[in-house]
């Protein structure tokens, strides 16, 4: 079967609360299982907690958070010749923003603690810092593109 293109990019409603279209990725991206309503309270909460923690807007520390975790370069796998190289690509601002806030989530889902609210405002309020998991992931794969910007010819 023939592909015809790339399907159309949806349109994402910003949020009811904050008018926020970044609010509302974060909780599409939150949920599981369909279960919108349960994902919208836990990220409700968390910004809560955010504000009560810091005093401050929690979306200034929310976009500041996903400002530092964005990264610019990442690695893709391409096969030429026999062997698979990783090569260093630029990460576009929509896919940057995508996978910051996806490793903020995990990041939260690693930590221990109890309780996913506690655990999502930490973790998005140490992003904001420069700190915990998430930094870290974008730091290792910094390095990676790094380390393997000898490949960075063979991109077409």
């Amino acid at each position: 079967m023939v592909r015809k293109g790339k399907p159309k990019k949806r349109i994402i409603l910003p949020d009811p609360v904050y008018n926020s279209y970044l609010v509302q990725r974060f909780i599409n991206n939150l949920l599981k299982k369909g279960k919108k309503s349960i994902a919208t309270k836990i990220f409700y909460q968390t910004l809560n907690n955010i504000e009560e923690k810091t005093n401050k807007d929690p979306l200034e520390i929310l976009d500041q958070a996903i400002r530092k975790t964005t990264p610019l370069i990442e690695v893709k796998s391409r096969r030429i010749g026999g062997s698979t190289y990783q090569l260093p690509l630029t990460v576009e601002s929509n896919r940057g923003i995508s996978l910051a806030i996806c490793w903020i989530i995990t990041a939260a889902n690693k930590r221990s603690g109890k309780g996913i609210v506690i655990k999502l405002t930490n973790e998005i309020i140490d992003a904001s810092k420069n700190l915990g998991l998430a930094i870290r992931k974008k730091e290792e794969v910094h390095k990676m593109a790094e380390a393997n910007k000898a490949f960075a010819h063979f991109r077409a």
